[in-house]
C-alpha cells in the first residue's frame, strides 16, 4: 500500500482522531499535513510501518503537540490543552465515534448548508478544494474561503467536536443523513480516477449510518439510508469493466452482486415503510431494491419504480430526480416520453449524466446525429474515467 493511497482510505479517520485529541479542525489538518511530510521523507516501498494509519494519528499528534506547547509559550494561552495532550498515550487509538463526531461537528445549524457539506467533503472525504468547487461549480478561491469561513466559526462558535445529546439528535438529523448520504455519494461513483476508486467512502458511510441506527433505532429515514447504501453497495463489483469503463445496469453480471447486502436492504425498507409517510431516503432505498431483487434487468417491476419517482419528485422536486424519473418512464412509456421529461430541464449543463442520459434516449430513437451531439457535450463536462471511456466509445459507436 502506498501512502497516497493509506490517506486514501485512512485519512478521514486519521484527521478524526486528531479533531478529537486537540479540538481544532485547523490545527488537525496542519498537523497531519506535516505527518505526510515527513512520511513522504521516511516511507518507502520495503519500508512501510506496520500500521500506517497509527504511525500518522502518532505522528500528527506529536506534531500539533509542539505548535500548541510553542503557542502556550508564547502567548500564556492554552496551557490546559497542552496539560490534556500530555496525558494522552502516543499510541493514541482511534475510536469507533471520532468519524461520527465529526459527522455532527461539519453538519451543525450554525453553518450555512453550502458550508457543512463543502465542509464534510473536505474533512472526512479528503476532496480536494478544486474537486468541491467544481461539484459546486464555483471558482477555487470562492470554494476555499467557504470552507475557511467554515472552520473559523466552528472555532470562534465553539461549536462541540461531540455527538449531540438524545434530545439533539432529531434537530441535527436532516443535515447528518445528508452528509453521511454525500460521504457515499462520492465512494460509489468517484469524481476522478475509475468509477470505484473510492469505494473505500462507500463502505465508511455505511459503517457510519450503521452507528447512526444505533443511535436513533427508531428513525426511519436513518434506517431508509441505510438500506440505500446497502442495496447500491451491493452491486459495486459488476459497475466497472475489465477495460476499466462504467457497465450499465442492463449489462451488469448480476452473479456478482452481493445478495447478503440486498436482503438486508429489503428488511430494512419494509420495515422502515411501515412508519408514516415515506420520506426521500426511504423512496430510494425502495427503487434500489426493486432493482437489486429483480431476476434480470428485463424483468425488473419498472411500472412501480415510475411510480416511486414520482413520489420522490413530489417530495424532492429536484432536476436530478426528473432525470432519474425519465430513465424509468423511457422504460415503460418508451423513449420519447422520457425526453419529453428532460425538456425544461434546467441547471444540469455541467453534469455529464444529464447529457448522457438524453443521448441514449435519441439514440434509441434512431436520431444518431442529436444523440452524437449530446454525447459530445457530455464528455465536455467533468466526470471520473470509467464514464469517460464508456462515453467515448458510445460516441464511437454512434458516429461509426
Amino acid at each position: 500500500m502506498t501512502l497516497d493511497e493509506v490517506l486514501r482510505q485512512e485519512g478521514g479517520q486519521v484527521l478524526a482522531t486528531l479533531v478529537r485529541l486537540t479540538g481544532d479542525i485547523g490545527l488537525a489538518e496542519d498537523a497531519l499535513q506535516e505527518a505526510v511530510i515527513v512520511a513522504h521523507a521516511r516511507w518507502t516501498d520495503d519500508r512501510m510501518p506496520d500500521n500506517p494509519a497509527a504511525w500518522l494519528t502518532t505522528t500528527a499528534r506529536n506534531k500539533a503537540l509542539d505548535r500548541i506547547r510553542r503557542e502556550a509559550r508564547r502567548t500564556g494561552k492554552e496551557r490546559e490543552a497542552v496539560a490534556l495532550l500530555d496525558q494522552q498515550l502516543a499510541d493514541e487509538p482511534n475510536e469507533p465515534t471520532d468519524m461520527l463526531r465529526l459527522v455532527f461537528t461539519c453538519c451543525h445549524p450554525a453553518l450555512s448548508q453550502e458550508a457543512q457539506i463543502a465542509l464534510a467533503l473536505r474533512t472526512l472525504c479528503g476532496m480536494t478544494t478544486t474537486e468541491i468547487a467544481a461539484a459546486f461549480l464555483v471558482q477555487d478561491a470562492t470554494m476555499g474561503q467557504r470552507i475557511s469561513r467554515a472552520k473559523k466559526k466552528i472555532a470562534t462558535a465553539q461549536i462541540p467536536y461531540r455527538v449531540p445529546e438524545d434530545h439533539e439528535l432529531p434537530d441535527r438529523l436532516p443535515a447528518a443523513l445528508e452528509v453521511l448520504y454525500l460521504v457515499f455519494t462520492t465512494g460509489h461513483h468517484a469524481t476522478e480516477g475509475s468509477l470505484d476508486s473510492r469505494v473505500d467512502l462507500a463502505a465508511e458511510a455505511i459503517r457510519l449510518c450503521r452507528m447512526l441506527a444505533d443511535l436513533m433505532p427508531d428513525e426511519a429515514e436513518v434506517r431508509g439510508l441505510l438500506a440505500l447504501m446497502l442495496a447500491s453497495h451491493a452491486r459495486r463489483l459488476a459497475r466497472v469493466a475489465t477495460d476499466g469503463s462504467m457497465v450499465l445496469l442492463a449489462d451488469q453480471d448480476r452473479s456478482l452482486w452481493d445478495r447478503v447486502m440486498i436482503d438486508e436492504a429489503a428488511v430494512l425498507v419494509e420495515r422502515s415503510l411501515r412508519q408514516r409517510a415515506a420520506g426521500e431516503y426511504r423512496i430510494q432505498a425502495a427503487i434500489a431494491c426493486l432493482h437489486g431483487l429483480a431476476p434480470s434487468y428485463d424483468e425488473t417491476d419498472w411500472e412501480q419504480i415510475v411510480e416511486l419517482y414520482r413520489l420522490l419528485e413530489r417530495v424532492k422536486p429536484t432536476p436530478v430526480v426528473r432525470v432519474n424519473r425519465a430513465v424509468a418512464e423511457a422504460e415503460v412509456i418508451g423513449p420519447e416520453r422520457g425526453l419529453e421529461l428532460l425538456e425544461g430541464v434546467s441547471g444540469l449543463d455541467s453534469w455529464h449524466l444529464f447529457w448522457s442520459t438524453r443521448a441514449d434516449l435519441l439514440r434509441r430513437l434512431d436520431r444518431t446525429e442529436s444523440a452524437a451531439r449530446a454525447y459530445q457535450r457530455a464528455l465536455e463536462c467533468q466526470m471520473n474515467d470509467s464514464d469517460r471511456a464508456f462515453l467515448e466509445r458510445r460516441l464511437a459507436e454512434t458516429t461509426s
